[in-house]
């Protein structure tokens, strides 16, 4: 079995802050329409999955595609979906029950033996106060231990994988942080759009304002950032100037370790009504924003 200790949700030091000094920034995309990732300055491949994908084989499909492209990945576990397609509002605590240890176990064979470093992030946005996901509005110390159960599951631990932890950075993230020996990284999400009601991209809020709402919130808890999710909606000249207000904020906050744009419009079951935004941006963009953070 696995650690199940049960852990306070204000379970950290402030003592001890990790700002490493980056050698070269992580630029990845999420792009599942393969519209970004021949871009020779993009190193890292974002792919969302859940237990009916990896118990079906799907997820091997999708992760085997980003090693062919010799390109690290971040994986994010959503922990639902099962191939019976059981609802299950309790996924946290069936996972700390053992229902899923075998699929578990299944994904991390997958993920443990390649070459290139995955970026493991599990039941992201978990401080939401929303239903969009089966793990959001639930007890802090049921998500924490079961992102440790997770965290800690596989028995023999790879050097390939890197732990992330993987709030939206929204207010009161902290009291769900499970605590420095299962992360590597924090990662948080930023969009331009502040309230969903608002759908004027002229309206959307600049990338350094966000970014620095939300990094004082992580301030104290002693891990570098990845921002693993970010993007800009609205014609391609507002997102070229968006983006390069987000590349002058990274250039100037080093203790950034990576960044990975999100190609692709939102899940449209979660804006009701309203039309999801669609975050993608045309290939010129991209460069433009990876030369723009690189200095070239």
């Amino acid at each position: 079995r696995y650690d199940t200790t049960i852990y306070s949700p204000r379970n950290y030091s402030s003592a001890d802050a990790v700002k490493p000094e980056r050698q070269q920034l992580k630029i990845g995309v999420f792009d599942p329409n393969r519209r970004l990732v021949s871009n020779p300055d993009i190193n890292v491949e974002h792919i969302f999955t859940d237990w009916g994908e990896i118990e079906r084989g799907d997820f091997k499909l999708k992760f085997d595609s980003i090693l062919a492209r010799r390109h690290d990945a971040i994986v994010t576990v959503e922990p639902w979906r099962d191939t019976c397609k059981r609802p299950d509002a309790n996924v946290l605590q069936s996972t700390l029950d053992g229902c899923y240890d075998k699929t578990i176990r299944q994904f991390y064979q997958i993920i443990s033996n390649c070459r290139q470093t995955v970026y493991l992030r599990f039941a992201h946005e978990m401080e939401i106060p929303i239903h969009r996901y089966a793990w959001q509005s639930q007890d802090p110390v049921t998500y924490i231990n079961a992102f440790r159960y997770f965290m800690q599951a596989n028995k023999q631990p790879a050097r390939n994988i890197k732990r992330i932890w993987g709030p939206a950075g929204d207010r009161g993230s902290a009291d769900w942080w499970p605590g420095s020996d299962v992360v590597d990284y924090i990662s948080i999400a930023i969009y331009g759009l502040p309230d969903k009601n608002i759908t004027d991209p002229n309206k959307q809020e600049l990338f350094s304002a966000i970014f620095q709402r939300k990094y004082y919130r992580m301030r104290f808890l002693n891990r570098p950032l990845f921002i693993t999710e970010f993007g800009v909606k609205g014609p391609e000249d507002y997102q070229h100037n968006w983006l390069a207000g987000a590349a002058k904020t990274l250039k100037e906050n080093k203790h950034v370790f990576g960044i990975c744009y999100f190609n692709l419009y939102d899940n449209p079951k979660a804006w009701g009504h309203i039309k999801a935004p669609d975050w993608s941006i045309s290939p010129a963009n991209m460069q433009f924003f990876c030369s723009s953070v690189k200095g070239d």
